[in-house]
Parts: structure tokens; C-alpha cells; sequence
């Protein structure tokens, strides 16, 4: 064996132990994601391919993947905008309280998901502090696909201001300081220089967001009213299902699901990928 030859081989293996970490990785990947997910495509008791297009072709079925998925994106989209302003005022001023505030994105993490669904509930119903005061104009915020929205924007805030937040720290100000110097305004300054670093951050923040969303179930069941054809989300009828007994039906709403999610994630991935190279 060639000196060269032993040299890219040491190359290659520049980080101790990566046969015992990989391995364990492997081994913990398997028993926490992998396992589940291949119980629930295996689990095919009852659930026949007629079976199956029966429970893909229900019009009740793809109501709720509208509402779930509609409502999910849209929650993710406003996340996005409101996060990036959140992470920009924390990272880039100081003012009273401001530890608290960087504080309160956290708490819907600790914050029991039922808790705040009853909580949105009470704010934004027709009695609500803040429901009240839509109701004259026209806007039913409790009990409508808007409320879902408020309730997914409320359990997703956190992803995208913590994923980008890390991103505004670790940024250097010289790029944006020679842009001022060569007479480049504020918005500018922002957009040509300081957004195009943000993009894979925010995808990353929207593609988490997103993805809570679609699986969010303690926050929207209350808020939703949970109207078949109409405020009905997918989480809720699987475990209509289940509570039936048709558990045959609860695995293809469940496989769907996990479908439609698996592709939409690999496609915000793969964008996210290229901004990072068209960034580069």
C-alpha cells in the first residue's frame, strides 16, 4: 500500500470513533424515528388497497388535508415574516426587559399544547377579550380556519425566530458596513446583502414551523370547533378513527399524511440546499 494511499485514508477518517457514533446514531435513529414509522406502515390489518382508495377518495379525508395543510402553510409563510422580526429587534438593539422577551419566544415550547388551545379559545371566541372586538367588523376568528391559523402561528413562532436569530448574531457587519459606504440605503443594504445569508435559515425555520403544523392537535382542537368539511383537521380524524375502532381507516389517513409531508419536506430541503450553494 502506497504512503498515498494510507495518507487519503487518514483524510478520510480525521474524526475518532466514527464507527461506534455512526453506529449509535444508526441504532438510536432507528429506535426513535424508524421503528415507529415502519409499525405504522406495516400495520396493514384490514386495510385492503380498495380499503385504502376508499379512505384516500372520502371527501371528508381530503377536507381536513385542506385544512390541515392550508392552514399549516400559511401559519409557516406569516411565522417566517414575524420571526425574522423578532430575531432582527432581539439581535440587533437593546432595550428594558429584552431578556424577558427572548424568554416568551420559548414558551410555547414549554407551554402544555391544550392550554394554549384553551387559552386562544377564551381570547378569540365571540365573548373573548380580543373575539369581541372582531365580531362587529365581520371576523370570526374562534372556530373558523383563521383561528387555526392563529393557533399554528402561536406553537411556530419559536422555530423560525430561533433558527434565525443564531444566523444575525454570527453575522459579520463589514459586508453591510461597505455597502453604507458606497451609498447603499438601509432597505438596500438589507436586501442585497444581509437577506441572501437569511435564506437558508428561514426556509429552515418555515420547513419546522410548517411541519408542527400539519401534526398540531392539542392547540387546534379547541379553537377549530372541529366542523366536518369545514374546520375538521387530519390529527382530529385519525383519532376519530381510532376512537371507532377502524383502525384500518386511521392508518391511511396516517399514511397520507406522512406522505404528503415526507414529499413537501424533501422539496423545501432540496430548495434550502440550493440557496445555500447559490449563496455561496
Amino acid at each position: 500500500m502506497s504512503s498515498l494511499h494510507i495518507r487519503r485514508k487518514k483524510q478520510r477518517n480525521v474524526l475518532p470513533g466514527f464507527g461506534i457514533g455512526m453506529g449509535f446514531t444508526v441504532f438510536y435513529l432507528s429506535l426513535v424515528v424508524l421503528l415507529p414509522l415502519s409499525a405504522l406502515l406495516l400495520n396493514y390489518t384490514g386495510l385492503t388497497w380498495e380499503k385504502f382508495w376508499s379512505v384516500a377518495s372520502d371527501p371528508r379525508v381530503l377536507a381536513s388535508y385542506r385544512v390541515s395543510l392550508g392552514t399549516a402553510a400559511l401559519a409557516g409563510l406569516l411565522d417566517t415574516v414575524l420571526g425574522l422580526l423578532l430575531a432582527w429587534v432581539l439581535v440587533r438593539y437593546d432595550f428594558p426587559g429584552k431578556g424577558i422577551w427572548d424568554a416568551l419566544i420559548d414558551l410555547p415550547f414549554a407551554l402544555p399544547t391544550a392550554v394554549a388551545g384553551v387559552a386562544l379559545t377564551a381570547i378569540y371566541s365571540q365573548n373573548g377579550w380580543i373575539g369581541s372586538i372582531l365580531e362587529p367588523l365581520g371576523i370570526k376568528a374562534a372556530f373558523s380556519p383563521l383561528g387555526i391559523t392563529l393557533a399554528l402561528m402561536f406553537i411556530g413562532i419559536p422555530f423560525v425566530v430561533r433558527t434565525v436569530q443564531p444566523v444575525l448574531q454570527d453575522a459579520e457587519r463589514d459586508a453591510e458596513e461597505a455597502a453604507a459606504t458606497l451609498g447603499a440605503g438601509r432597505w438596500r443594504t438589507f436586501w442585497t446583502v444581509i437577506f441572501p445569508v437569511l435564506i437558508p435559515s428561514l426556509l429552515t425555520g418555515f420547513a419546522l414551523a410548517f411541519a408542527r403544523g400539519i401534526g398540531e392537535y392539542g392547540s387546534v382542537v379547541f379553537i377549530s370547533g372541529n366542523m366536518p368539511m369545514k374546520t375538521e383537521i387530519a390529527p382530529l380524524l385519525i383519532m376519530s378513527k381510532l376512537e371507532q375502532f377502524d383502525y384500518a381507516g386511521a392508518t391511511a389517513v396516517a399514511l397520507i399524511l406522512l406522505l404528503i409531508s415526507f414529499v413537501l419536506l424533501l422539496g423545501i430541503n432540496l430548495l434550502q440546499r440550493w440557496s445555500r450553494k447559490a449563496a455561496r
